[in-house]
């Protein structure tokens, strides 16, 4: 029987963003990973023949949610500067689940822009959009 039960552990979920191990996620859902293609469409004509489409898009956008006290907030910080003075703020990314059932995986991704910094009576997340070039994705 227990090899029907699976455990997940968050500590598990490792993020490196080039030479960076991502630290300080948030206490909740964490990390978002999003095609941006359309996948497989579909078209049916008058007759009712039908027709699919797969999407050439390869392509991510990955939403990492971090406490507003983590260090990795200063790492995509300079990223962003470091991309807008030279365009050379890409780096590779990885999530890895080390229990297995996620791996994704793009050699070129990039922050959009600086997180949103909130300050209030308590701590707040700030929330990172990445886009990536061609990326996999294993479930």
């Amino acid at each position: 029987m227990s090899s029907k039960i699976k455990t997940y552990n968050p500590k598990e979920v490792v993020i490196s963003a080039g030479p960076h191990i991502v630290t300080g996620v948030a206490d909740d859902s964490f990390v978002t990973i999003e095609a941006n293609g359309d996948g497989i469409t579909k078209k049916v004509g008058c007759y009712g023949e039908v027709v699919r489409a797969v999407s050439p898009d390869g392509t991510y956008k990955v939403k990492i949610a971090l406490l507003q006290t983590s260090d990795s907030n200063t790492y995509f910080s300079q990223k962003v500067d470091q991309d807008r003075e030279t365009g050379d703020g890409m780096f590779p990314l990885l999530i890895k689940d080390l229990k297995g059932g996620l791996v994704f995986s793009a050699e070129a991704a990039w922050c959009t822009k600086k997180a949103a910094a909130t300050r209030g009576k308590e701590s707040n997340n700030r929330e990172w959009e990445i886009e990536t070039g061609e990326a996999t994705l294993e479930e």
